[in-house]
Parts: structure tokens; C-alpha cells; sequence
């Protein structure tokens, strides 16, 4: 692994941090097939991904570990090699939060219930597709880079930041029609279930939160340059 980061780092300072979000965008859309599982009540299938989904975040974090161990310091960096490592800490609690979601779903055998199915689905597709803006915006550090951080494709990067934001925004909204629906159905569940979806939820939701911070993070780098 160390000679595969070196030759990325020699190909643009940006290629580790994209070569660990895709290890990160591995784990997050694995998530959707975890719930596709849990919906269709097949449990073994629930096992399988959640165990998946760990040896995903397990490669991630053999990225970032080798990244954080070998970013040379002697490498002229186009931003301070500080925020460089907190854009990847950042991706890195996007992954954990995927594996901690696979953990509590194999805790024990939930049901998504009618009541409150249709809004958790909408709730969890949005929350994904608030990581793809942050994984977008990830991919175009390179352009960014090409043109000085500066021109059109910084503000195009603008525009994708303050698109994530809106999504996070949404995911909020929609967290709230969920949060109603679940609390109408309380007695529908054992105290244990209901403790359970209510960390799920938590977990879930911070997909969009870190994928807001990490966009917010880029911006801030932005405004440095």
C-alpha cells in the first residue's frame, strides 16, 4: 500500500483523499442495501452486508491510515497539509458512521414498520444523496487545483457546497415527518426496538451532517487560497 500512495501523491495531492472516498462511497451505498434487506426481513442477508460493509470501512481506514503516515512533509502542498488531514478525518466518521449503522442493525431483527416506512426511505435516499454532492465536490479538488482555485471552477465548487447544504437542510425537514410517524407508532414496539431505530436514525442522519461538514470544509480551504 505505502507504493500506491506514494504514486498517487505523485500524481496530485488530492488522489489519496479521492482514493479514500471511494473506499467511503463503497461503505455508504452498501447502507442502502442494508435496509433493502432489513425491509424484506431477510436477516442473513442483513448479516452478510453488515459484514461487508465492514471490511469496507476496514480498506478505508488502511487508506487513511497510510495516507496520514506517509503524506510527505517535504511535499509542496497547494493547501496547508493540516486541512488536507481534516478533509480526510472528516471522510473518515462518513465510513465509521456506515459501520456503525450495519452494527445496530444485526443487534437485533428489526421491521421497518408501515407507520413510518415511507419517510425513513426518503429520509435515508437523502442522506445519501447529500454524501454523493460531497463526493462530487471531492472528485473536482483536482480541477480545483488546475485552475489555481480560482475562476469558474471555483465557483462551480461553490455552487456544490451550497447545494449539500441545502440537502443537509432537507434531510432535517424530512427527519422531523419521520420523527412524528416513529413517536405515533411507539406502542408498536418493545422498548428495546424503539431505543434501537432511534440510534439508527441518529446514525443515519449523520451521513448528511459530516457530508455538510466536509463540503463546508472544502469551501473553507476555498477561501483560504
Amino acid at each position: 500500500m505505502l507504493g500506491t500512495i506514494l504514486n498517487v501523491f505523485g500524481k496530485s495531492p488530492f488522489s489519496p483523499l479521492q482514493l479514500h472516498m471511494n473506499k467511503v462511497s463503497c461503505c455508504v451505498h452498501k447502507v442502502r442495501d442494508l435496509f433493502d434487506a432489513v425491509e424484506k426481513l431477510e436477516y442473513l442477508k442483513v448479516a452478510e452486508i453488515a459484514e461487508q460493509i465492514s471490511a469496507l470501512e476496514h480498506q478505508a481506514d488502511l487508506v487513511k491510515n497510510d495516507v496520514r503516515t506517509h503524506l510527505p512533509r517535504s511535499l509542496f502542498l497547494p493547501i496547508d497539509r493540516t486541512h488536507l488531514l481534516e478533509i480526510l478525518t472528516i471522510q473518515d466518521h462518513i465510513a465509521d458512521k456506515a459501520e456503525d449503522i450495519a452494527v445496530l442493525m444485526t443487534i437485533k431483527q428489526l421491521a421497518l414498520l408501515p407507520t413510518f416506512k415511507i419517510e425513513f426511505k426518503e429520509f435515508l435516499a437523502k442522506n445519501i444523496q447529500a454524501f454523493d454532492g460531497a463526493f462530487l465536490i471531492v472528485k473536482e479538488l483536482t480541477e480545483l487545483l488546475e485552475s489555481s482555485f480560482g475562476g469558474i471552477e471555483a465557483e462551480k465548487v461553490r455552487t456544490m457546497v451550497e447545494k449539500v447544504c441545502f440537502q443537509e437542510h432537507e434531510v432535517d425537514l424530512i427527519q422531523r415527518k419521520l420523527l412524528k410517524k416513529f413517536f405515533a407508532a411507539e406502542n408498536e414496539m418493545t422498548y428495546g426496538t424503539f431505543c434501537l431505530w432511534q440510534k439508527t436514525f441518529e446514525a443515519v442522519a449523520s451521513i448528511s451532517n459530516f457530508s455538510e461538514n466536509l463540503a463546508l470544509r472544502v469551501r473553507m480551504t476555498l477561501e483560504l487560497k
